[in-house]
């Protein structure tokens, strides 16, 4: 069984003006990648702002190597049409997982990951304690597409606490 401080969930949320690629519209997708690990979510049907709020959870096997994200659009009877990619790190987070945040105030920032040429952050995103585990939410800018962002949220999995304990 995998290391729960190794486990990562991730949430994607939405995607933001994407790019067109059908006739007016595009049929949205995520691939995560991380090491060998490959998750895909579902597509949703003629929007460039789809709402997919779709958790999958990761195992995270080297915390240095960045996150990698690609959309595509769902064609039926042709190949998928990239949408752009984005990356993130993960470093930040899995050490804020590694301290002992116990007994912090909720909502407590931990630390601040500031957008630079590195990673695709669109903004200023906050590592934070919340609710008993760390949170990070994020806007990432895809690259090699004309426009287009992915809101995602990185949450700690957290064992469950055996009851009357």
């Amino acid at each position: 069984m995998a290391d729960m401080a190794n486990l990562l969930r991730i949430k994607i949320i939405r995607g933001i003006n994407l790019a067109v690629r059908d006739i007016k519209s595009s049929d949205p997708y995520v691939i995560l990648r991380h090491g060998t690990h490959k998750l895909k979510i579902r597509y949703v049907k003629k929007t460039i702002n789809p709402e997919w709020n779709e958790e999958l959870t990761l195992s995270v096997m080297n915390p240095e190597e960045p996150v990698k994200l690609y959309v595509y659009d769902h064609d039926t009877f042709s190949m998928d049409d990239k949408m752009g990619d984005a990356e993130f790190d993960i470093k930040y987070f899995m050490e804020a997982i590694k301290m002992n945040l116990e007994g912090l105030p909720d909502g407590t920032v931990i630390t601040k990951v500031k957008p630079d040429r590195n990673n695709c952050i669109s903004e200023e995103s906050s590592i934070v304690w919340r609710e008993g585990k760390v949170i990070q939410n994020m806007f990432l800018r895809l690259r090699n597409v004309e426009c287009g962002e992915i809101q995602l949220q990185l949450e700690q999995m957290v064992a469950a606490r055996p009851k009357g304990g």
